[in-house]
């Protein structure tokens, strides 16, 4: 990793929360100080020329398996390496490494992993914690996830994996109207861990009444739900009318259609709504086949699937690509697109106060993409992890 301990970017276009300024940004020790182009040179400190650019708060993913052929399931340094680099090309900066339904014991072997790499250098993109996506689903919507390993909601394993792993498990996934899906939302709510909703057969009012628990998330909206019916509003239903639940999306024209994209960034309030890729191993890489969960992926142009049964199977997403998507399919300005992919998450994380923004004082994780969003350099904590060639 470069280090820059001091250096200096102009003739750029700062995206903020509510606006895009011409300007300059000065970074010292990791830390942001807003300024204009016409400020005098910190001495000593290196120079970019934005080149008309534009500078964005780094992009944070609640909801990534993987990335360039590695899974955070791999429970592998090198393999974390090798997602935590390709992601950071794509403008992400900090990420929750996401499990899948497995075995009690692999999912162990996650937190196991994860907890080691944090305490390591995290020389890309850094793990923010972990988002357990499963086990506890419904096995009438496993999508991708392998059935074999659903099992309802076990309170003890959570109790066990807290205390091993103070603070480590950011968010977890179940399906709300699983027995024991009640006692399990109220302990996560409780324990500061975000509850999400997904994989589930839940209606309209079961999320509703989970919400007033403590459920404050769906997980890839529309996808592996109940849909939206007009007398049957379902699990969709309610995430599109419930302000408590924050809605993912994933914004790569396969999974969501761009008419239902706008319907929900309608529907939800401005900081409701995150975007994430759910990206799998074959993010980065090109057709061929691969694996998920311990099941056989094919993916052709850039779309996952199952290769039994057909069913969508994570992402080839990028957060930059999403921020694009969302930009050209709807109504939204720049800043506000940034926002669900930055602010919004590091809200949702608590993290806010150092991240998700340019700001005087935040950590400087950023992004330098040019007039059309390609990603020129990203910078976390203020060094280099990734330089365009």
């Amino acid at each position: 990793m470069t280090q820059r301990s001091t250096w200096f970017i102009r003739n750029i276009n700062l995206v903020l929360e509510d606006r895009v300024v011409r300007g300059a940004l000065h970074c010292a020790d990791g830390r942001i100080m807003l300024t204009t182009e016409e400020a005098e040179l910190p001495q000593g400190a290196t120079v970019i020329d934005g080149e008309d650019g534009y500078l964005l708060p780094g992009l944070i993913d609640m909801h990534v398996h993987g990335g360039y052929g590695s899974d955070f399931m791999d429970a592998d340094g090198v393999a974390y390496d090798a997602i935590t680099r390709y992601h950071a090309s794509c403008g992400t900066t900090g990420m929750l490494a996401t499990t899948m339904t497995a075995a009690k014991t692999d999912i162990e072997a996650v937190l196991a992993a994860v907890a080691a790499y944090q305490s390591g250098s995290m020389a890309y993109a850094r793990l923010l914690g972990v988002h357990l996506e499963g086990p506890f689903i419904s096995p009438k919507w496993p999508g991708a996830q392998n059935p074999h390993y659903i099992v309802s909601p076990q309170i003890d394993w959570l109790k066990q994996w807290t205390a091993q792993y103070a603070g480590l498990i950011k968010q977890l996934t179940l399906a709300p109207e699983s027995d024991g899906a009640d006692d399990m939302i109220a302990w996560l709510h409780e324990h500061g861990i975000i509850a999400a909703a997904g994989h589930t057969d839940a209606s309209y009012e079961q999320i509703a009444a989970a919400a007033r628990l403590g459920l404050t998330q769906a997980v890839h909206t529309f996808n592996a739900m109940t849909p939206l019916h007009h007398r049957k509003p379902g699990t969709a239903g309610a995430v599109l009318t419930e302000d408590a639940i924050c809605a993912e999306l994933i914004a790569d024209g396969h999974h969501v259609h761009p008419a239902a994209i706008r319907l929900l960034v309608r529907a939800k309030p401005a900081d409701q709504l995150v975007l994430i890729t759910d990206a799998m191993s074959a993010a980065g890489l090109g057709n061929g086949s691969y694996e998920l969960g311990g099941l056989a992926v094919d993916v052709q142009d850039g779309v996952a699937r199952l290769q039994e049964g057909g069913s969508l199977a994570g992402s080839t997403l990028t957060m930059i690509d999403a921020v694009r998507f969302v930009l050209e399919h709807t109504e939204l300005e720049l800043p506000e697109v940034v926002r669900l992919a930055s602010l919004n998450p590091a809200r949702r994380l608590g993290l806010d106060g150092t991240l998700g923004s340019l700001a005087d004082g935040k950590q400087a994780d950023l992004l330098w993409c040019d007039r059309d969003l390609r990603v020129r350099q990203t910078w976390v904590n203020g060094n280099t992890v990734y330089v365009a060639e």
